[in-house]
């Protein structure tokens, strides 16, 4: 199991453990974090969009050109920002801390 901590735009702070190989955005939305995901992880879209905190984000497989094209769409992009839908839970994440932005757009509903 990997431990991941999702931080909510207010502050409130909820741990859950989840499956090695699942998606970060699949545990967010299982866990009620407000995900869309409109795309269903196909980067088609940028409505699962997380904050990785700096000390987690190096830990991470450097983003595609792709997911860098849709984080450009992205509302409130960060330095650490990603799309949930390409985050692969590992080992080496266990314990790994994201925030749920306070805003979203879907650049599919223009």
């Amino acid at each position: 199991m990997v431990r991941v901590t999702f931080i909510s735009a207010d502050g409130a702070r909820l741990e859950v453990d989840a499956a090695e190989g699942t998606r970060l955005l699949e545990v967010g939305q299982g866990a009620g974090m407000p995900l869309e995901g409109t795309c269903e992880g196909q980067m088609a879209c940028s409505t699962c969009h997380v904050v990785v905190a700096p000390d987690w984000f190096a830990k991470l497989k450097p983003a595609s050109a792709d997911e860098e094209d849709m984080l450009d769409l992205a509302a409130g992009v960060t330095r650490t920002s990603r799309l949930s839908c390409q985050i692969a839970l590992t080992p080496a994440l266990d314990g790994i801390e994201v925030h749920i932005p306070g805003e979203s757009r879907d650049m599919q509903l223009r």
